[in-house]
């Protein structure tokens, strides 16, 4: 395994570890109902895109748990799928870590580390393929009602050559149930 394999590994089991640990402090005695799970929200994201000689597909489903009405912290997954025939394909895999805030009710802060793996194949030889790690680090603000999110990020570890994002702001919307 390389050094960024291993410390994605190190983070998540982190972050789960201080999860399992909230959850049992959180619990006042053997007999009072843990109240965990009702904290936990679930959202994510699908995206599909279709063009001539090109396809792509994402699915990227995340949890949060909310300490709070204004702090919450999760983890995503995401997996992606690239084609443009005669040229190349691409399969991208994961993880991230996420924290919000929200200072009042309507606008929501954020901060994502995000550590994807991308494979990608080229159907014409003068080009190597190749299989990399790349990571990101967003730092994003949004307006929020209800469950919904629309805002912007941007990407602290642009790279240029190797990110898997067209440039280094992205907008997004996110849902939380």
């Amino acid at each position: 395994m390389t050094l960024k394999t291993l410390s994605l590994i190190k983070t998540v089991a982190l972050f789960l570890l201080l999860l399992f640990t909230f959850s049992t402090i959180s619990a006042q005695d053997n007999n009072q109902k843990s109240d965990f799970w009702e904290n936990v929200r679930f959202g994510g994201g699908l995206g599909l895109s279709t063009g001539s000689k090109v396809f792509s597909a994402t699915l990227a489903p995340s949890a949060i748990y909310d300490f709070n009405s204004q702090f919450s912290l999760g983890l995503a997954l995401s997996g992606t799928y690239y084609s443009q025939k005669d040229i190349a394909k691409s399969t991208i895999l994961g993880a991230s870590i996420i924290s919000l805030y929200n200072p009042i009710n309507e606008i929501q802060l954020s901060a994502e580390f995000e550590q994807n793996h991308v494979s990608r194949n080229f159907d014409n030889p003068i080009f190597i393929d190749d299989n990399y790690w790349i990571p990101a680090f967003f730092v994003g603000a949004g307006y929020r009602t209800n469950n919904i999110t629309i805002g912007i990020r941007y990407d602290l570890l642009y790279d240029d050559n190797k990110s898997v994002y067209a440039n280094a702001w992205v907008p997004f919307i996110r849902v939380y149930f």
